[in-house]
This record gives C-alpha cells, sequence and structure tokens, in this order.
C-alpha cells in the first residue's frame, strides 16, 4: 500500500462523482480514506502528517455528503471495492463473482468491448462455466461487445453458444462499436464493475507454468473492482 495507489483510488473517486455515480464514487472514496488513515501512522514528519490529515478531512467531508444523496436519492447498496496491483494473485473469476451468484439468476449481462482476442473469448468461456455451474435457474448469457475484424470471433462465440445451447442456457451476442464501459449485471440484482473488464490477468509465461489453468494463481494486470447491489435492476433481452 502506498500514498500513489491511494491517490489513484481517491482519484477514481472523484471522477465517479463528477458523473453523478455517487454509490460507486462512494466506495472508492472510504477505500481512499482508510488508506490515507493506515498511510499516516508511520508518517514522522509533522509537516507530512498535517498534510495528509487535511486531504482524510476533505475527502471524508465529501464522503459524508455522499452518504446522504445516496440515502435520499438512490437505491444502491454499498458493498465494496478492491484495488488489485500488478502481480497480485488470489482474484480468480471465482472469487470476484462467486458472493454474488445465487440459484435465483436467471439472467446475465456481460458488457465488456474487449472479448475479440482467442485469449479473450477464453476468458468468457470460463466465466460462462461459472455461472452455469453456481446458477441452477440461469436461462440467458447477454454480451454486447465490439466486433473483430477476424471471423474467429464469430466462430468461437458460435461455438460456445451452441455448447451453452445444449444445457438449456441462450447466449445473446450483441455488438457495438462505440461501446466503453465494462460492467457485468446478474439479475438478482448484483453489478461488478471491472476498469480491465474480464481480461485482468497478465499473460502466463508459459503454458506449463503455475496459474497457466488455475486463475486463483494466475498474477494480475492493475485494476479496481466495484462490486454493489442494486433492488431494481432490469434486463432488456435486444432484438438482432
Amino acid at each position: 500500500m502506498t500514498l500513489q495507489s491511494a491517490s489513484d483510488l481517491l482519484k477514481r473517486a472523484v471522477e465517479l462523482d463528477t458523473a453523478l455515480k455517487y454509490s460507486e464514487s462512494l466506495i472508492c472514496y472510504e477505500e481512499g480514506i482508510q488508506m490515507l488513515i493506515r498511510l499516516m501512522r508511520d508518517v514522522k514528519s509533522d509537516a507530512e502528517k498535517k498534510q495528509l490529515y487535511s486531504k482524510i478531512e476533505k475527502y471524508l467531508a465529501r464522503a459524508e455528503e455522499i452518504k446522504e444523496l445516496v440515502k435520499t436519492g438512490e437505491n444502491d447498496q454499498r458493498v465494496k471495492c478492491i484495488h488489485i496491483k500488478a502481480g497480485d494473485t488470489g482474484y480468480s473469476y471465482s472469487s470476484i463473482f462467486g458472493p454474488c451468484l445465487d440459484n435465483n439468476i436467471t439472467d446475465v449481462t456481460v458488457q465488456d468491448p474487449y472479448i475479440k482476442a482467442k485469449h479473450q473469448v477464453h476468458n468468457f468461456v470460463r466465466f460462462c462455466e461459472l455461472v452455469v455451474l453456481k446458477c441452477e435457474k440461469l436461462q440467458n448469457i447477454i454480451l454486447l461487445t465490439t466486433q473483430a475484424e477476424s471471423a474467429d470471433q464469430n466462430h468461437w462465440l458460435g461455438e460456445l453458444r451452441d455448447s451453452l445451447r445444449d444445457r438449456k442456457v441462450a447466449l445473446e451476442i450483441h455488438f457495438s462499436s462505440s461501446l466503453h464501459d465494462r460492467e457485468i449485471r446478474f439479475s438478482n440484482g448484483w453489478i461488478v464493475k471491472i476498469g480491465r473488464g474480464l481480461d485482468y490477468f497478465q499473460k502466463p509465461k508459459g503454458q506449463f507454468t503455475i496459474g497457466f489453468s488455475n486463475y486463483e494463481l494466475r498474477p494480475c494486470l492493475e485494476t479496481t473492482i466495484e462490486t454493489f447491489h442494486r433492488l431494481n435492476t432490469q434486463f432488456v433481452h435486444m432484438k438482432k
């Protein structure tokens, strides 16, 4: 944990705050403030302590204001914000999404512009395997992504669609050239936003190295994961 990582998280909080995404910004504010408090314990210089304390006061005041805004104006329930550093392990799809999954889920929507390259489609297959395994009433997986120039993407996703159909799960695939946001919505109300989408793992050093098959052991790229619950999550099946 460094001052830079706390600053990055608080910068993200301000960006979300400016975008009026109050519940998400509150998660980042509170995590960032806690990081500053822990850092202040190790600071020896009075001048540096005063500077950190001033920052904490400023962000804490804004966090309290946002709490009131969330209470009166939104139906999002804050849960947590995880900042993953480059090289961290222990953040497999099961670890990140497992707590959100239950047998009430019928629909899952994945919005990720980068399900195009072979390894990215493999990531999506792994995610689909997880939700098929954990969600007994699953009926639909909806993927919104960007289209690759190569025809391979359609072939790979078509193969996955056929495989899911054998398990009585429909895969809807929609392409958008203007897609930027990355989030996954579950019909039980859980929403997970990942800065890098599903592609947050480092490339393995070889096919016979630890972490090649088990993502719990695979080092990650730096990213932030925000998880929260929305009581009125709506699912729209888009027409082709």
